[in-house]
């Protein structure tokens, strides 16, 4: 019989959440001499600089606090710097960068990945765990909707105010953050606030991932797909609709230890998403398998009509398409291979 992820119901406990925010496997060995500028793009080698020079500050800012009135040491407010541009032009190589040239403890997550954490552990609590640390890494920074804005507004600022510092990445510029999604002008204090926290620094660049990649391959049949699966040890094969209704069950929080050393997922039967619940829970899964670059193959609809016409022109629509692009390139792997 083969292994599933629907019998996985993994526990993390809520001391391992803040532990377990490093960069992906795949960022461990980066560094700011690693990136490579493009020569045609000056804002690129623009933003390395602007990168080194913000560790350079964290380190700084954690080293000590100024000294005030009659000499008395107070606490810095941590440093901001927010780095913008299209998909696939190496900010997250950059943001993992800065993660790897700072003093621990330190914190590197997805904008997704901190909301579900602080979800988690509580605000209270989740503010007191961050708050020793001299950076919080943010990677795809986006606000969906008006809760996210307030939470998130009110964390930085209070991690700000306790000495951390706060890099992030996005392809929205901080004053844009929620356009198209709610009614922003009702929260603009709130997104003014955010945006006043970070320097941004623009990096410009063709996305190195979307560069001559085949179509999306097609479905094979359920028979292929089993056998694919039994020649892989550890391979998990699920039926699409169980695994969508067992993701339900599940924090998004635990999808990373749901994939925790597992070679390769064959899904069966795959079909669009019947509601948007659905389709930011897988969302989150093609995010978290991607960053352990663990191969897709499926039986049923292509990967990239899970997400429906509708969705894609709706408030998720940056979300679907990354989470559409990451799915891709983990089927594409696993064809190639």
């Amino acid at each position: 019989m083969h292994e599933r992820l629907v019998d996985r119901s993994p526990v993390v406990q809520a001391d391992q959440l803040i532990a377990q925010m490093v960069p992906p496997a795949m960022f461990d060995d980066v560094s700011f001499a690693s990136y490579i500028p493009d020569p045609n793009e000056p804002s690129q080698a623009a933003a390395v600089r602007k990168a080194e020079e913000f560790a350079a500050k964290v380190t700084k800012i954690r080293s000590g606090g100024r000294r005030g009135l009659f000499g008395k040491k107070t606490q810095a407010s941590g440093a901001g710097l927010y780095l913008d541009g299209g998909f696939g032009v190496g900010k997250t190589h950059l943001l993992a960068s800065i993660f790897h040239s700072v003093p621990s403890p330190k914190a590197f997550g997805t904008f997704v990945e901190l909301t579900h954490v602080v979800g988690a552990l509580g605000f209270n609590n989740a503010v007191e765990q961050l708050s020793g640390h001299s950076v919080l890494c943010i990677d795809e920074f986006e606000l969906d909707d008006p809760g996210d804005t307030m939470l998130v507004s009110r964390l930085l600022t209070e991690l700000s105010a306790r000495g951390v510092s706060i890099v992030a990445t996005s392809n929205t510029l901080p004053g844009q953050l929620g356009e198209g999604r709610f009614a922003a002008q009702d929260f603009l204090r709130e997104i003014k606030k955010l945006g006043s926290i970070f320097e941004t620094i623009r990096v410009d660049g063709p996305d190195y991932r979307h560069r001559d990649l085949p179509p999306a391959p097609e479905p094979i049949s359920d028979a292929e797909l089993a056998d694919r699966a039994d020649a892989i040890p550890g391979a998990t094969l699920d039926d699409f609709d169980a695994l969508c209704a067992h993701l339900s069950t599940l924090h998004p929080s635990r999808y990373n230890k749901l994939i925790a050393d597992v070679p390769a997922v064959f899904l069966r039967g795959v079909h669009p998403a019947q509601d948007q619940s659905v389709a930011l829970r897988l969302v989150v899964l093609a995010d978290r398998l991607y960053d352990a670059s663990i191969p897709v193959t499926v039986s049923g609809a292509k990967l990239d009509e899970i997400f429906t016409p509708e969705m894609l022109a709706g408030g998720y629509r940056k979300k679907y398409l990354r989470a559409t692009s990451r799915l891709l390139a983990l089927s594409r792997f696993e064809v190639a291979a």
